[in-house]
């Protein structure tokens, strides 16, 4: 199966006829590199509108690089370079945020360098990187990333009114003083968030090992699960998943974990129907008969 490494919101852009003028293609995409069947990296660039991969390009290591076009008055454009031909393929960065366009380049030429690495990102604006190579940010020896107060507060506040019907005047007004909060599945899916969720629910050990790496040489204990969110590889695969999510490309994914096609459109729209899911299997667990 293919493993996706680093997905963005981008569209395409052409050179006009036999000049050096490239011209944006308005239509909604993504660059996705994955770890095909084949052993190999694809540079894809999907098409969100109809969810198709209508270009797929298979890159050897150290043969390509993604450059901006220092050129473009717009300033969000970049190029796939190939130092073994002429190819050149331009891409515009379409999310909104423009924060993190140095951030994704960064992490495309380092997996085009080394398809093996895994991606470096940064948790905010005064923090350092973090990768599965080093240890993360964190107020003590063994502690994941610690939720302010404040960031906490607001957390709740949000997952509270998820499910709620609706709100009242003066909760929107409260809603609108306050700045949005994106939520990101680092910040949720925290060692400190899943140790107790681990200890009062200890027979989650045996419903999630088999999911777990084959390769584990533990027994399937609590003890184990808080090794393994612990580690640097899950909070690498947490910050790809976050990543996908923020694509909008998996909802033909979340299908198959029996979630609306809706909840692939983002984390909040994720979470949302997590949520909505475990209520339903709440609220039928008096109802359920074991049936022969």
């Amino acid at each position: 199966m293919s493993e996706t490494r680093l997905a963005f919101k981008a569209g395409r852009a052409f050179r006009r006829g036999d000049t050096n003028f490239v011209d944006a293609d308005p239509t909604k995409g993504a660059v996705l590199l994955q770890n095909g069947e084949d052993g190999l990296l694809h540079f894809i660039w999907k098409n969100r509108s109809n969810n198709q991969n209508e270009e797929d390009l298979i890159l050897f290591p150290g043969d390509a690089t993604f450059v901006k076009v220092e050129q473009s008055s717009w300033g969000r454009t970049y190029v796939l370079k190939f130092s073994s031909s002429n190819q050149r393929h331009f891409f515009w960065m379409q999310d909104a945020d423009t924060s993190r366009d140095e951030e994704f380049v960064g992490n495309v030429n380092r997996l085009l360098a080394d398809p093996s690495i895994v991606p470096i990102w940064y948790s905010g604006p005064a923090a350092g990187p973090s990768s599965s190579s080093g240890p993360a940010p964190s107020s003590g020896p063994g502690r994941g990333y610690q939720a302010s107060a404040e960031e906490l507060a607001r957390i709740r506040s949000i997952v509270s009114t998820l499910g709620a019907g609706g709100a009242g005047p003066g909760d929107a007004q409260a809603a609108a003083a306050q700045p949005a909060l994106e939520i990101s599945l680092g910040d949720v899916l925290t060692p400190a968030n899943l140790r107790p969720l681990f200890a009062a629910r200890p027979e989650l050990a045996q419903a999630l090992f088999p999911h777990l790496p084959p390769d584990l040489p533990s027994a399937p204990t609590v003890e184990t699960l808080e090794r393994v969110v612990s580690s640097p590889q899950f909070r690498a695969a947490v910050r790809n998943l976050d990543m996908a999510l923020r694509t909008g490309l998996l909802g033909g994914l979340v299908r198959t974990l029996g979630l609306p096609e809706e909840a692939g459109t983002g984390v909040e729209p994720f979470l949302r129907a997590l949520q909505d899911q475990a209520r339903r299997e709440e609220g039928n667990s008096g109802d359920r008969m074991d049936t022969d």
